[in-house]
């Protein structure tokens, strides 16, 4: 799409024939996957099993489920398929551009960064209240504000920059959110997003923030001190000097006219001659 790369580390998985596979088309063949496991699952009945690889905060802390914490974002409810075939184009799109920017290392650490922290807090969460979370809206949505800090200005739907894009949606999903009062949904989307504009700033590909530069220098390493040598004054130009500097002007004038000199030859012309009426003084 805008196809930016400044990372060494942007090479392909693997190769079908001649197209190559990146971490986001694993990503999305693996969620995709997973979304036709569990219609079938739900088909035949036993969707029970899709219970044991939902993120359960209860489940984590008294059974030490800890597989919840990375498995919750590949349950994907049939009834939710529509939602889910929209994510899935945001990611191929964006989510490759981001990972073309940042290079594959970068892009992994990303996306499990966005997988983990929200399921994390949410465990931290579940000591005063039990939380559980399904599915990858909000993780997602995090690699879409990567994409709109790397490319903040780049005009998308009906020609709205990509900054006011993340905004509005961020706006939407939390004032949805408020109304029903899904506060752990909440910190998971704003985590999220957070996580992911934090983690581009990071690395220097966002936009400049002046706060953020001044906190960078106040607190890391200060410059180390260097000694500067003593410059030494340098001589006066001698008379043989000055002719020699002036002589090729001299020679354009005398064939070309005083017109053709430029605005730097006509300075340096008089620079020499006030030099020499000093010394003759």
């Amino acid at each position: 799409m805008f196809g930016v790369t400044t990372s060494d580390d942007y090479r392909p998985v693997a190769w079908m024939g001649r197209y190559p596979v990146d971490v986001t088309t694993m990503l999305v063949g693996l969620h995709v996957a997973a979304a036709i496991l569990a219609a079938i699952l739900y088909a035949i009945g036993a969707s029970a099993i899709l219970v044991y690889l939902q993120f359960d905060s209860g489940a984590i802390w008294y059974s030490g489920q800890i597989w919840r914490l990375f498995t919750y974002a590949f349950v994907h409810v049939p009834s939710g398929l529509l939602w889910f075939a929209v994510e899935m184009y945001m990611l191929f799109v964006f989510g490759r551009e981001v990972e073309r920017f940042i290079g594959r290392r970068a892009y992994i650490a990303l996306y499990l960064i966005l997988l983990i922290t929200p399921a994390v807090l949410l465990t931290i969460w579940g000591l005063w209240q039990q939380s559980a979370l399904t599915g990858s809206p909000a993780l997602h949505f995090g690699i879409f504000i990567a994409f709109a800090t790397i490319y903040p200005r780049v005009e998308l739907f009906l020609r709205i920059m990509a900054k006011w894009v993340a905004l509005i949606l961020a706006a939407v999903y939390t004032f949805q959110l408020l109304a029903y009062h899904a506060w752990s949904d909440l910190v998971v989307v704003w985590t999220s997003i957070g996580a992911a504009f934090l983690f581009i700033e990071l690395r220097g590909a966002g936009p400049e923030l002046a706060w953020w530069n001044a906190l960078k220098a106040r607190i890391g390493p200060k410059p180390k001190l260097t000694v500067v040598q003593k410059t030494r004054p340098r001589r006066p130009a001698e008379r043989d000097d000055v002719y020699a500097s002036i002589d090729p002007i001299l020679d354009k004038i005398s064939k070309f006219g005083i017109g053709s000199l430029t605005p730097s030859e006509r300075r340096q012309l008089n620079r020499e001659r006030e030099r020499l009426l000093k010394k003759s003084q």
